[in-house]
């Protein structure tokens, strides 16, 4: 992945627990700020989400999308595009690394969207998905 952007945050909880959340995408309108609708498409035979449709607004960015998904039981998850109206490429990825019962959770994720924007300005966005997404996580999970 060029241009991509990682952040970790340590949950106090199993990495079972929060995969149980990070698949748990029909919930997501419940914690997650700017998900507006979350619809299972498709799912493996591991009975996980292989296709997920997405409806975000977060307020001057908002897409409608689908993401395809590959597990990697309780320790990763990671996906790419498959349609969107405002992203021509989206690749991302949760690793999770679980000591004593805490879990260090990595997001990875590189964004291009199809109207030009300035590189710093991309990066800046970035950075604000992977810090808002692991602090909900973080709270939903330890809530």
């Amino acid at each position: 992945m060029a241009d991509q952007s990682t952040q970790s945050i340590t949950v106090d909880a199993p990495a079972a627990d929060v995969m149980a959340v990070i698949a748990d995408f029909p919930s997501y309108p419940q914690w997650v700020s700017a998900a507006k609708k979350v619809e299972v498409v498709e799912t493996g035979d591991d009975g996980r989400a292989s296709r997920v449709h997405f409806v975000l607004d977060a307020g001057i960015f908002s897409d409608e999308y689908e993401l395809a998904y590959e597990w990697d039981g309780d320790r990763a998850v990671s996906w790419t595009l498959v349609t969107s109206q405002l992203m021509k490429r989206q690749e991302g990825s949760y690793t999770l690394e679980e000591t004593g019962g805490r879990t260090e959770v990595t997001y990875t994720i590189s964004i291009d969207i199809k109207i030009p924007m300035i590189g710093m300005m991309k990066r800046r966005a970035e950075k604000v998905i992977l810090d808002t997404a692991l602090k909900e996580l973080k709270k939903r999970v330890e809530g």
